[in-house]
């Protein structure tokens, strides 16, 4: 429905450009041929070539639209405050009622005469053109006798500049910085990417009434960026492509729909689990927050909708085959050397993760090639895999149940929801599914003395309406994820991360705190 209704108002708005450009003097389908109809503007408004050309750098291209788009409404003496906002915000509104208003008319009296000089088979000398632009200039002084301040004219810039930078951040590109090593080595800690909100389909803003350029928190004064009075329900636009299994992801934490404000580093239901419920209300601060308003994360996408799922021993199998596992991936080891120990600085240079244990033992976090290179060390004794053993369950690992004594190499095997897909409630399905009915689809489901009831009504099977996902750090025993936090719904899932295009190391020095070889690296 929401496809529908964008489709007809795109189609409203096209024919009020179409009436413009007639009034321009132009074709009106030159209006609404993309690029073209740029081109166009850029002549009616005096922009040199140059200009448009940078119609095809990205992010750049967005202000030159608007700037176009708004210079070509100024032709039509449209250049109040609530003009310009109203072309940007509503031009399925504004557009087509200016286009049919004969009070509306073009007063570019230069591009006019032009126009009409042209049809005559005539060339306007330079001195014509200087002086048709002075007549311009007074015509259009004695039609619109409207005179900007400069705080009108920085009030312009500000909002049509944060306009244009929202609906980018919203519905086209957003940056992210990576916080955490979950991702080592495939993502590093300071990498800075480019997430793309048009591969999988931008979603529409659950809560549209925000502070610009804030994710949740208000910057310097706390407190919420966003307010709850306007929530609209999940809608997503198309997009150019479907998920794929092992994309890298970024998407709004599960568990972030209440978070303890005083420690926001843990997830508040693992506080919940670890302190009592009591204990942590009293102690913290607890705020709720709409799916878009979560936290950002970014893992890899290792289960699709569907999708059987199980890990032995620290490998993940997918449907019963070995699952994808990235070349730079790591794993921890216990490794023990002799008297002369491991530099720790050195290892840190070699962007190897370290931790000693006591002296001679030290814990490493290694990539399958750097684990062959510590191997051939003189002075390593032994080396082994930090796994945890079948059976030996371990906190806050999902679905967080007794009956099943999983951990975060051992677990499984289960099925991923899919839209459509009917599963069987019971005391053994209900733990791993609990939350997906009841939270991210919005159901009542309670367990009474004589079986299940949703919604009111006894049942034994319920058929998702979502699809799902199982989202994976590549460092795998030192990331925070689906193992802990169970599914990801298709509503959390914000954009695909296409590239670094910056990368620093608080750890280097001079030049070297940035990573030249990382810049601009696409992401796999």
């Amino acid at each position: 429905m929401a496809l529908i209704i964008f489709i007809v108002l795109t189609i409203i708005a096209a024919y009020g450009f179409w009436l413009l450009f007639v009034k321009a003097g132009r074709r009106g389908w030159e209006g609404i041929v993309p690029v073209y109809s740029q081109w166009i503007q850029g002549q009616i408004t005096g922009r040199p070539v140059w200009y448009i050309i940078l119609l095809i750098i990205p992010i750049v291209n967005v202000f030159v639209f608007y700037n176009l788009y708004l210079d070509f409404i100024h032709c039509f003496g449209k250049r109040r405050f609530w003009e310009n906002c109203a072309a940007v915000l509503v031009p399925f509104v504004v557009l087509p009622l200016w286009g049919r208003d004969k009070n509306v008319q073009f007063l570019n009296g230069l591009y006019a005469k032009k126009l009409k000089a042209s049809a005559e088979g005539t060339q306007l000398t330079k001195d014509d053109k200087l002086r048709l632009l002075h007549e311009s200039y007074n015509e259009f002084k004695i039609k619109y006798p409207y005179k900007k301040s400069i705080l009108r004219e920085w009030a312009d810039a500000i909002v049509f500049a944060t306009v244009a930078a929202t609906l980018i951040r919203g519905f086209l590109l957003e940056a992210f910085m990576i916080p955490s090593g979950s991702m080592q080595q495939s993502l590093l800690i300071g990498d800075y990417l480019f997430v793309s909100k048009l591969n999988y389909g931008p979603r529409i803003p659950n809560t549209p009434i925000a502070f610009p350029f804030a994710h949740h928190t208000m910057p310097l004064f706390g407190g919420k960026a966003f307010s709850e009075l306007i929530e609209l329900p999940y809608k997503r636009l198309p997009g150019f492509q479907e998920i794929k299994r092992n994309d890298v992801i970024v998407f709004n934490a599960p568990a972030g729909d209440s978070v303890a404000i005083e420690n926001q580093d843990q997830p508040y239901y693992d506080l919940v689990r670890s302190m009592g419920y009591e204990a942590v209300h009293q102690q913290f601060t607890i705020q709720t927050r709409p799916v878009d308003k979560r936290e950002h994360l970014i893992k890899r996408c290792v289960g699709m909708p569907g999708d059987k799922i199980s890990m032995r021993d620290a490998v993940l199998y997918v449907n019963d085959r070995p699952g994808f596992v990235a070349p730079e991936s790591q794993m921890d080891y216990i490794v023990m050397t002799d008297e002369t120990g491991l530099d720790e600085q050195r290892m840190r240079d070699m962007g190897i993760e370290i931790a000693q244990v006591q002296p001679g033992v030290y814990i490493l976090f290694l990539t399958p090639e750097q684990v062959n290179m510590v191997k051939s060390w003189s002075n390593v004794k032994s080396m082994q895999m930090n796994l945890r053993k079948p059976g030996d369950p371990e906190a806050n690992t999902f679905p967080n149940d007794p009956q099943y004594k999983w951990n975060y190499d051992n677990f499984g095997p289960f099925v991923i929801p899919k839209k459509g897909m009917k599963v069987a409630l019971n005391a053994q399905t209900f733990p791993l599914y609990e939350r997906a009915i009841r939270v991210y689809e919005k159901n009542r489901l309670e367990k009474k003395a004589d079986g299940l009831y949703l919604n009111g009504n006894k049942v034994d099977s319920y058929t998702f309406k979502m699809d799902y996902y199982w989202m994976m750090g590549d460092n795998r025993h030192n990331s925070l994820d689906a193992r802990d936090w169970g599914f990801v719904p298709e509503d959390h899932i914000v954009g695909k991360a296409l590239f670094t295009w910056m990368s620093w190391n608080t750890d280097g020095n001079g030049f070297s705190k940035i990573r030249w070889n990382r810049i601009f690296k696409g992401i796999n």
